[in-house]
């Protein structure tokens, strides 16, 4: 029997979904960030990790593992030398196909047909397939890029805060509570910006929206800052092309209600996950994956 295993691995978790030849669910997995920046021995390390947890939950044998074939998204898998790097990776089964984690997002969201999608995160990316051909937007990495994300929302709110501390704006609920995690000390906030990845600013995002909601003028600010950015990549996907766009990623919920009613008339809501776009990339056809499974 073959099994296919999925795994989306991004820059705030990894996860895992394996399946029998039936297409039934058999074990997940899920483990803390997979991007290429974390160092390739450490991304070997979650990627095993978050595989040997589905494996476990199966109850699959050493025999069985090897039966496996495995599709695997990854964040950064496009900067130099990585997916090389990637090809000595020994996971014990059939075979590995890798793609970008935005990649396997799209096969998911449109059942591997022609469409496009816009990721909101802890980082921001298009993804679009145009007359079967695939192509990205954005996603150049924070803070270069990655707009309206989670983690430009926290990169807003910590200067936002920070200005506040010096007087240089006025101090805001948002600014209070942010300035908060660090007992109102600038030097401590500054300590741990020089440490700080893009997920530890995203974890400032649902702050900064719930405040935008409680109608913080900041706050507010910074969301229909985000909003416009988000506007502006849904505006280019369909120029450049693509028949459907949906949005996906831990953000998109939240934003989608800043959303001019125009832009929100031309989105549509995804088939499937980006898990069974990574099964569809190990080698099951999307025909066959029951979408929509969760």
């Amino acid at each position: 029997m073959t099994y296919y295993l999925g795994i989306d691995a991004g820059g705030s978790n990894c996860r895992a979904r394996l399946i029998d030849a039936n297409g039934t669910i058999i074990g997940e997995g899920r483990s803390g960030a997979a991007n290429a920046r974390i160092g390739l021995e450490a991304l070997y390390e979650t990627l095993k990790d978050t595989a040997d947890q589905a494996v476990a939950q199966a109850g699959l044998s050493l025999e069985q593992r090897a039966q496996i074939k495995a599709g695997m998204g990854i964040a950064g898998i496009t900067r130099p030398g990585v997916r090389e790097a990637l090809q000595g990776f020994d996971f014990g089964f059939a075979s590995t196909a890798y793609a970008t984690d935005a990649l396997i997002a799209n096969l998911g969201a449109h059942g591997g047909h022609d469409g496009a999608i816009l990721i909101i995160g802890t980082g921001s990316a298009a993804q679009l397939r145009v007359d079967g051909h695939d192509f990205t937007i954005g996603g150049y990495g924070f803070p270069i890029s990655d707009e309206g994300s989670g983690a430009a929302l926290g990169l807003s709110a910590m200067r936002h805060a920070l200005r506040a501390l010096d007087g240089r704006t006025r101090q805001t609920p948002l600014s209070t509570a942010v300035t908060a995690r660090f007992n109102h000390d600038t030097a401590q906030a500054v300590a741990w910006m020089d440490q700080a990845t893009p997920r530890d600013y995203g974890t400032f995002a649902p702050l900064v929206m719930d405040y935008a909601e409680a109608n913080d003028t900041i706050a507010r600010s910074i969301v229909e800052d985000a909003a416009a950015h988000i506007e502006r990549f849904i505006e280019t996907i369909f120029e450049r092309g693509a028949a459907r766009c949906a949005l996906v990623g831990g953000l998109a919920p939240r934003m989608a209600p800043w959303l001019r009613s125009r832009t929100v008339a031309h989105l549509c809501q995804p088939l499937g996950d980006s898990l069974e776009g990574a099964i569809s990339l190990a080698g099951r056809p999307l025909s066959d994956i029951p979408l929509g499974t969760k």
